[in-house]
């Protein structure tokens, strides 16, 4: 039976539709870029397309909605896809780099804590419920790509990255909510309270890509002067995470319901 909306559904309108689609699909080409910068050892030029991904699916949602995907171009399930790329991405990438980098993690670990990754994220994956009803990641929500970049940036010893990663796999299986940053509508209803959650996560964005420019890598040392600002950007970086963990244990715990006065 053919739907009466798509019967309206102009040329264009599928044109932009299919083009959001393959925008979305780029993720799959950077995925494999990145893991073949990975196989060659060059790690920051790899976190720069893993950025890149990250910058993908955090908009492509929004785009989907707007260009009315789900009825323009009907043949392509957009979540279906965004969920494989997003295994790719968030999932298989950063655990072959940790099987790939040589100090990440102690010796004789590397394959059992990326099997453990893909394995517990498979599963988180798989649910029916891992993306709540109110928008929010149900467990820990497998950013392991962010993970991956906090601990090789921190230079933490071997152990301690272990025991992260641990425990990690371990919150997938723990229903805290987490925010979903392009979808806030259960985050409080206060348009300007929304607002600003989005420019920190815009802020949190820059500062991330600060901290690659500005920080000596495999592909070259940055004047002594950038070391300057680095401060700030770390500062931006984990307060930004310190404040993403605070609101979505704060929602978890006290719900929005339709009667809140949302003062969060």
């Amino acid at each position: 039976m053919v739907n009466d909306s798509a019967l309206i559904i102009s040329k264009r309108q599928r044109v932009a539709a299919w083009m959001v689609h393959l925008f979305t699909a780029t993720g799959a080409v950077l995925g494999l870029v990145t893991l073949y910068a990975i196989h060659l050892g060059h790690f920051w030029l790899a976190f720069w397309f893993m950025g890149a991904a990250i910058f993908v699916d955090g908009v492509d949602g929004t785009l989907a909605r707007k260009a009315n995907t789900k009825v323009a171009a009907a043949k392509v399930d957009g979540a279906l896809l965004d969920n494989i790329l997003d295994y790719v991405n968030y999932v298989m990438v950063p655990a072959f780099f940790i099987m790939v980098s040589p100090n990440l993690l102690p010796d004789g670990w590397r394959l059992g804590a990326s099997s453990l990754i893909v394995l517990a994220s498979a599963y988180q994956f798989s649910q029916d419920d891992a993306k709540t009803d109110d928008h929010y990641f149900k467990g820990f929500p497998s950013y392991w790509n962010i993970v991956v970049f906090y601990l090789y940036f921190w230079e933490l010893s071997s152990q301690i990255n272990l025991i992260i990663m641990l425990f990690l796999v371990i919150m997938i299986f723990v229903p805290i909510k987490y925010v979903y940053p392009s979808r806030m509508d259960y985050l409080t209803k206060r348009r300007g309270l929304r607002i600003l959650m989005l420019i920190a996560s815009v802020m949190w964005a820059f500062s991330t890509m600060g901290l690659l420019l500005f920080h000596p890598n495999e592909i070259w040392t940055p004047p002594a002067a950038f070391a300057v600002v680095s401060p700030i950007f770390v500062i931006v970086s984990l307060g930004y995470a310190a404040l993403y963990i605070a609101i979505s244990l704060y929602r978890t715990f006290v719900p929005m319901t339709i009667d809140d006065d949302d003062d969060v």
